[in-house]
């Protein structure tokens, strides 16, 4: 079946990116400044019924938590006055632009650059992204415009913990991964187009450091003539310390890719109805490195069908 993904990471701007080089060939940059590249993704999500999830980002900040300019201190949150802003840590603008984006199509490692630009070296400990715009259009065509809460006069804050280093003369990439799934909130009944009748817009980002991250990449198919076909819609539950840590489904050639996992070991898991679920496999995650996991899961019998059915 066609499956429709969300991604909100991996969740706006699914990638916001620091990942630290060892050298630079760029001759701007120098001890006092690093390169920050700002992109967008979304993580993964099954919503049949929705075509498409739209967010005007119009500006991105970041605070500058640490520096050596006297006055400077560790406080300071989104929506200060003036004088409050000018007594705190400064905020440097990474864009400032309209782009708009759906959200469904930045999925399974897919990302969408809004920035890269030199900034003052240091450490940042929070995002300010800044949206509108915000809809969701179901497969009927029906269109709900969405309320922002504060995201369009304060900004929506994506606290990065710990604090990410730009170090002067290095590059460095950010990964904001937008949840859609626990973004977006039907109201109504999600079963059919009908049955929805509005969105709530609750927005969660989660800030990856892609120097100490890594991603996970394979794909899901299944045996037919003794060659493995791609499944879509198999589900990759992901678990650290028995602990679910994100979901991702393969698109319609059966590859996934879960970006912004912390390194590690993980617990992963393959699911996909009529199949049965894979063994559970320990997959180890490098950081600033893509490991990989392929599934081949097995079609279930009739008299497994029946025996799941039947609950003996």
């Amino acid at each position: 079946m066609n499956m429709r993904f969300f991604t909100l990471a991996a969740i706006f701007l699914a990638a916001l990116t620091f990942s630290f080089c060892t050298d630079s060939d760029d001759p701007g940059l120098n001890a006092d400044s690093g390169r920050l590249t700002v992109r967008l993704t979304d993580a993964p999500f099954p919503y049949e019924l929705v075509d498409e999830a739209n967010v005007t980002i119009f500006k991105v900040d970041a605070r500058l938590a640490e520096t050596d300019e006297p006055g400077d201190s560790q406080t300071g949150e989104a929506g200060e006055s003036p004088a409050e802003e000018m007594a705190g840590p400064p905020y440097i603008t990474l864009m400032e632009e309209e782009v708009q984006v759906n959200l469904l199509t930045l999925v399974n490692g897919v990302t969408r650059e809004l920035a890269a630009l030199d900034v003052p070296a240091g450490t940042y400990d929070l995002i300010r992204v800044y949206v509108k715009g915000v809809n969701v259009v179901l497969t009927d065509g029906t269109q709900y415009d969405l309320k922002v809460p504060s995201g369009a006069e304060t900004g929506i804050k994506v606290f990065i913990r710990p604090g990410l280093v730009v170090t002067g003369g290095l590059s460095s990439d950010l990964l904001l991964d937008f949840d859609v799934s626990r973004s977006f909130i039907a109201k109504g009944n999600p079963e059919t187009p009908a049955g929805i009748n509005g969105f709530n817009f609750k927005p969660v980002v989660k800030a990856s450091n892609m120097s100490v991250a890594g991603t996970l990449t394979g794909k899901v198919g299944t045996l037919e003539d003794d060659v493995v076909v791609g499944l879509e819609g198999a589900q990759l539950s992901i678990f650290a310390a028995d602990t679910l840590n994100t979901t991702a489904f393969s698109d319609p050639d059966g590859h996934y890719a879960v970006m912004g996992l912390e390194a590690g070991t993980y617990s992963v898991v393959a699911e996909l109805g009529g199949y049965l679920a894979s063994d559970t496999v320990e997959v180890q995650i490098d950081a600033a490195n893509v490991s990989r996991q392929d599934f081949v899961l097995e079609p279930e019998t009739a008299e497994e069908e029946t025996t799941t059915d039947g609950g003996s």
